[in-house]
């Protein structure tokens, strides 16, 4: 088939790989001059006027991310160089916190419970509780639990130190709304399914080389087109199949955010028949009905800044936004450079960088000065308890693929991934 894909961020580009694998034609349609979408990188200058690159927002990938991993592999990305593998951890700068081991699971799991520094036993044994309790459901729950109903029976040190964090990270959602069978799907795969699945992956570059940067060429090499700076308005039906941007195509697909998606189906719905007009209607009401959640990553530096690990939890609240903790320096950037993520931000920037500077040195006694900020107004879709999500069939020959299509994962890397990959294959 002859098959065009809108946007090139991670899942219009797994699309593109998939469908190219597959024999198909591919062209590949993006609005900017970049690709990535919302994980790429970007550059900035040290204070001493040396150049850095840095990723738009600071992102990590874990070990059950499958997919995301065997098409770094594809397209001739090694993971093993371009990511560091650590055992997950939750540890603060005090050493209080959890820290998994490099062992199969749950063995992983279950050991750095048992071992988690801070923790008192009971503790200790209310998680161990709730986690046999979630396996033995079958890790699923009623669609409207949400994660603090979920672990009401958790101790309130669990809670703060563990799960708190771990939701906002996974699904950039508070617990008291985010959604408890999204939340338990993501502990099944990464603590209780594949060996590794847990573990830590932080980019050792930057995040347009780990795929995008390298999706390129190999999918040029092969035929495919990549058309930058070509903002797609609308699709026009044809009798068989859809035109886009002059094009005849036979299967197109809307690998965009929801609003965008939605603002180009408003343009195609009075150019169609009736009934299949209605149907775009119903999807662009779903897709618009979604609420996103904001992530802030300040950029922070100063001479011989570092942390004692790559990554640290920090004790977050309302006057300490930021939950992590990133040193670049033990990653892909220089010595000094370190990244503090807000996620589920909300505020004007400014008040939001005086409050992670004063976090910064309250809880690593760093005297930091802001080098840049990222502020993704839109980073994620909210995941929320009992939330209807998109379909990936919109109408006849024309699809949606992204994080925030109908799935069992929250706006990760991985979500986008899948996506691309089932949008491509049951087109096919």
């Amino acid at each position: 088939m002859k098959i065009a894909i809108v946007g090139a961020g991670w899942s219009g580009l797994a699309a593109a790989v998939k469908a190219t694998q597959s024999g198909h034609q591919v062209t590949v349609f993006e609005a900017s001059r970049n690709l990535g979408g919302r994980a790429r990188a970007l550059a900035a200058t040290l204070p001493d006027g040396q150049s850095v690159t840095l990723d738009n927002g600071q992102h990590i990938l874990i070990g059950a991310y499958h997919q995301t991993l065997k098409l770094m592999r594809d397209v001739g990305v090694d993971p093993d160089t371009a990511l560091l593998r650590l055992p997950l951890t939750m540890q603060f700068p005090d050493g209080c916190g959890l820290t998994l081991r490099l062992w199969r699971a749950p063995w992983d799991a279950l050991i750095g419970i048992a071992t988690a520094r801070g923790w008192t036993w009971a503790d200790k044994l209310s998680l161990l509780r709730c986690a046999a309790l979630w396996q033995w459901r079958g890790f699923a729950c009623p669609d409207e639990t949400t994660v603090a109903q979920l672990c009401k029976p958790l101790s309130a040190r669990v809670m703060h130190e563990l799960i708190e964090p771990l939701c906002v990270s996974a699904l950039n959602t508070p617990a008291d709304r985010a959604s408890a069978q999204v939340f338990l799907r993501v502990l099944q795969d990464s603590l209780f399914s594949t060996p590794g699945g847990s573990n830590l992956l932080l980019p050792r570059i930057d995040l347009s080389a780990c795929f995008p940067d390298a999706a390129a060429p190999w999918l040029l090499e092969r035929g495919a087109r990549i058309v930058l700076g070509a903002r797609v308005a609308c699709a026009h039906a044809l009798p068989s199949g859809w035109e886009v941007q002059g094009e005849a195509f036979d299967q197109v697909l809307l690998a965009v955010g929801a609003r965008d998606a939605a603002r180009l189906l408003e343009q195609t719905e009075p150019h169609l028949p009736e009934p299949m007009a209605q149907r775009l209607q119903r999807w662009r009401a779903t897709a618009q009905a979604l609420r996103f959640e904001a992530i802030t990553t300040v950029y922070a530096y100063a001479s011989g800044a570092r942390l004692n690990q790559p990554m640290l939890a920090l004790r977050s609240d309302a006057a300490n936004p930021a939950q992590f903790a990133f040193d670049r320096g033990l990653l892909d950037g220089p010595a000094g450079l370190i990244a503090l993520v807000v996620s589920a931000s909300a505020g004007e920037l400014a008040a939001i960088e005086s409050q992670v500077l004063s976090q910064a040195r309250a809880q690593l006694g760093l005297e930091l000065q802001v080098l840049r900020s990222v502020t993704e107004k839109r980073a994620t879709f909210a995941c929320t308890a009992g939330l209807l999500r998109p379909a990936m069939d919109i109408a006849p020959g024309l699809r949606a693929s992204g994080d925030y299509v109908q799935g069992p994962y929250p706006a990760t890397l991985e979500g986008a991934v899948r996506s691309g990959l089932n949008a491509v294959t049951y087109a096919s």
